[in-house]
């Protein structure tokens, strides 16, 4: 009997990842890309299309892929495959991508937004695993999140759920880049890190060394951001009552510097029983989760 595998594409900004994924939820092979300058879904399609006719062909007759999952930064109609938008991409409105790529590969093809994918595959195979009401979250330019209920993914009405990042903490706070104000983003995001640095550090990943050394400027911008999350996870988890909370993305590598801080005002924010039964951890897959999630999409599991 054929080994069976999916292939997962995490569609970046900056990279895209493409894996061949099997059962276990293990990566077998990847290629990483640099994304081109405002690529086009059409460029996009022929350089999916090339790598993964690759990775099928180094699989010769070892396996069989079951689909191919996408995981992309934006908004996604799930239900349709169709890309609504993509955030630092121009030129992606209403593309209907599923149905685009697989006429060119022939293979089944499911499109979401890519921390929906790495929420998947968090509860699928990773930090997540053995959970029923997940909620996922990534750190890193932006404040990125993904909610499982009941064992499934919510998306929400217009699929826009899960956008931690803008639950309010400072009513009449800084502005966003999402037009609101006060925003969880505008408090954690990566340049707001460094902005309270004052040019000390190159970058969060100095921030979390020079706190391991002992510095004390370092160890307080940990405090204060992960009192910022603290604040706005306790609102998540009054609401939603989880299980657990998987933190993933670069600024979740400051590690205790972090995450001590974000329990600690969890301890004293969310309502007694909600608090007492979530558990905050990091999250296990790291920079495979984007491509094994969107494996978990195309059915691997």
């Amino acid at each position: 009997m054929k080994k069976t595998f999916a292939v997962g594409i995490d569609f970046g900004a900056t990279q895209i990842k493409i894996g061949m994924v099997n059962p276990e939820g293990k990566v077998l092979s990847r290629k990483v890309i640099a994304t081109p300058r405002d690529i086009s879904p059409l460029e996009f399609g022929k350089t999916a299309k090339r790598e993964i006719s690759h990775i099928i062909s180094d699989s010769g007759k070892s396996g069989k892929c079951v689909g191919v999952g996408i995981g992309v930064p934006g908004l996604v109609q799930f239900d349709k495959g169709v890309v609504l938008y993509l955030v630092n991409v121009k030129g992606w409105k209403k593309v209907p991508l599923a149905a685009l790529l697989s006429r060119e590969v022939g293979l089944p093809v499911w499109v979401d937004n890519d921390v929906n994918a790495m929420t998947l595959g968090e509860f699928t195979y990773g930090a997540g695993r053995g959970g029923k009401n997940i909620v996922c979250l990534t750190l890193g330019t932006g404040v990125g999140g993904g909610i499982i209920l009941n064992g499934e993914i919510y998306r929400g009405t217009s699929y826009a759920a899960g956008e931690i990042g803008h639950i309010v903490i400072q009513e009449q706070g800084r502005e966003c880049a999402c037009g609101g104000k006060g925003c969880l983003e505008a408090y954690i995001g990566n340049r707001q890190i460094m902005v309270l640095g004052k040019g000390r550090y190159g970058s969060p990943k100095e921030i979390s060394d020079a706190a391991r050394k002992g510095d004390l400027v370092a160890a307080a911008i940990w405090k204060e951001v992960g009192t910022h999350l603290g604040v706005a996870l306790s609102s998540v988890i009054n609401l939603l009552n989880p299980e657990k909370i998987v933190i993933g993305g670069g600024v979740a590598n400051a590690g205790t510097f972090l995450f001590n801080e974000v329990h600690e005002t969890v301890r004293k924010r969310a309502m007694k029983g909600p608090a007492d039964s979530v558990k905050i951890v990091k999250a296990q897959l790291g920079e495979d989760a984007g491509i094994i999630g969107a494996a978990v999409l195309a059915g691997i599991k």
